[in-house]
């Protein structure tokens, strides 16, 4: 579905429905499935020496022999997981470790490998070398590349460049990054993203750590249905006068506490997770009401909508975030924002938010289930999740990292591109995992290495019942839709 984009923004607007995961009449998967291995780069006839420099720190190069900029890669070695982008014509534009003066032969090298498989008409995607996979990603003018040493797949190290990119994109938009570099191939982007890095560094550490981008979903703020229609409703009276106001969210601690949307428009949870991270990037927006420009891909990657962002008041942190299309109305939301605030400390909503975030989400413990460490539920309608608490063994950053592996590994098997499961079972060294999808939800669940197959199934069976009764599933998950 298309729509004509309020106040003149540029471009079309598309709101798709939500896709429903794909379904399958498989119940069961083996331990580990044999993905499409990355090709080599022999295949394309590659120059050794200049692949090896690409190959940050494996045991692939000699390190007696390299010059002086591979010296510099090399001290990129200790890292897992890095982050590269650069322009088609090889200039660098970021780095997540590093110095990008400093790798240009570096980023030359990348483009050069790029370039070549292009000339061969075909499009470089991944290769894996010596436990490391380099995945790259070619939007426009821009070459994306991540260099991994984890158990991610293609598709999941593909997403994250993808946000990556759209990081790119909220801050200059696709139609002014596509007009520069048509006027000039070697423009150096870093000029328009100084002091946007932090948001691409926060970024990467927000999809480390947070399930919200592996299941494509926002964590939604538990909260009583009737607190939260309290909340919405005072957003709409403040707001629903507003000309060319879009969208109104409120959040707190990454999750949603309610969106309001102008109707026939929505936003998709990518472009929600930027918003979060935008928050999460400055502290200034704690001291004062703030006015940025942000292009939101998925809603729109031609035009700006401009955000009031503002926390609502010294006793409750919770921030609210206005967008509009139009640039004049930050005084008229200031007011707004004022008379939400106003509204909800007469009316008790302050006292339910922070009620709300005081509260700890339960243990997996707690439910009763033998064996059970952990687990997480995401909505197969909306795009929202909930997870369980983090507790022992998953104490130290270390095992969260671990624990963080284990997800992503049923997850990459639960919805395999061509051969998606219903239930996926997997017996690791210290847990078992298991994957149930069912009608309305998706299920992950972490059990303690001794529980049996038909323990783990049976107890996947039974959760619902146990944990997501009517009255609970109303406050973990928001099926209201409000609108202005």
């Amino acid at each position: 579905m298309s729509s004509s984009a309020p106040g003149g923004l540029e471009g079309p607007f598309k709101f798709p429905n939500s896709p429903e995961p794909q379904s399958s009449s498989s119940s069961f998967v083996v331990p580990y499935i044999e993905e499409e291995r990355p090709e080599s780069p022999a295949k394309h006839g590659l120059d050794e020496k200049d692949f090896e420099k690409l190959v940050l720190g494996s045991d692939f190069v000699d390190e007696s022999n390299v010059d002086e900029d591979c010296n510099v890669a090399q001290e990129l070695k200790k890292y897992k997981y890095n982050i590269f982008v650069l322009s088609s014509a090889g200039k660098p534009v970021y780095s997540r470790y590093g110095n990008e003066d400093k790798l240009s032969t570096l980023f030359g090298v990348m483009q050069v490998l790029v370039s070549f498989i292009q000339d061969s008409n075909d499009v470089l995607k991944s290769i894996r070398c010596n436990g490391c996979t380099f995945t790259f990603l070619s939007k426009g003018p821009l070459i994306l590349v991540s260099v991994a040493k984890t158990q991610q797949s293609d598709t999941q190290l593909l997403s994250q460049l993808t946000y990556v990119y759209n990081q790119v994109i909220s801050v200059v938009t696709l139609s002014r990054l596509t007009k520069i570099f048509e006027q000039k191939c070697n423009y150096d982007l870093r000029r328009l993203l100084s002091g946007s890095e932090r948001l691409i560094d926060q970024l990467l550490v927000f999809m480390e750590t947070d399930y919200a981008f592996l299941l494509g979903a926002v964590r939604v703020l538990p909260l009583a249905p009737t607190a939260r229609d309290d909340i919405s409703n005072i957003i709409v009276s403040a707001c629903s006068k507003i000309k060319n106001l879009v969208f109104a969210l409120l959040i707190a601690n990454n999750q949603l506490i309610t969106l309001v949307r102008m109707k026939k428009y929505e936003l998709q949870p990518s472009d929600l997770h930027l918003l979060f991270n935008l928050v999460n990037s400055s502290e200034s927006f704690k001291t004062a009401e703030s006015w940025t420009p942000i292009c939101l891909p998925l809603f729109n990657p031609s035009g700006f909508l401009h955000c009031h962002v503002s926390y609502l008041s010294e006793d409750c942190q919770a921030c609210l975030m206005l967008l509009t299309v139009d640039h004049d109305l930050f005084y008229t939301l200031s007011t707004a924002k004022q008379k939400i605030v106003e509204t909800l400390r007469r009316k008790g909503s302050l006292k339910d938010i922070n009620d709300a975030l005081a509260l700890k989400p339960i243990s997996a413990s707690e439910l009763g289930i033998y064996g059970l460490r952990h687990f997480m539920c995401k909505s197969r309608k909306h795009p929202q999740f909930w997870s369980s608490r983090v507790d022992t063994p998953y104490d130290t950053p270390e095992e969260v990292e671990h624990l963080m592996s284990l997800y992503q590994n049923l997850h990459q098997h639960v919805h395999h591109p061509t051969r998606p499961l219903k239930l996926c079972y997997q017996q690791m060294d210290s847990e078992i995992m298991l994957g149930h999808i069912t009608a309305e939800y998706e299920f992950y669940f972490t059990f303690e290495p001794l529980v049996t197959k038909s323990d783990a199934i049976s107890a996947a069976g039974r959760l619902p019942s146990v944990w997501l009764k009517d009255d609970e599933e109303k406050k973990k998950f928001i099926f209201t839709d409000p609108t202005f």
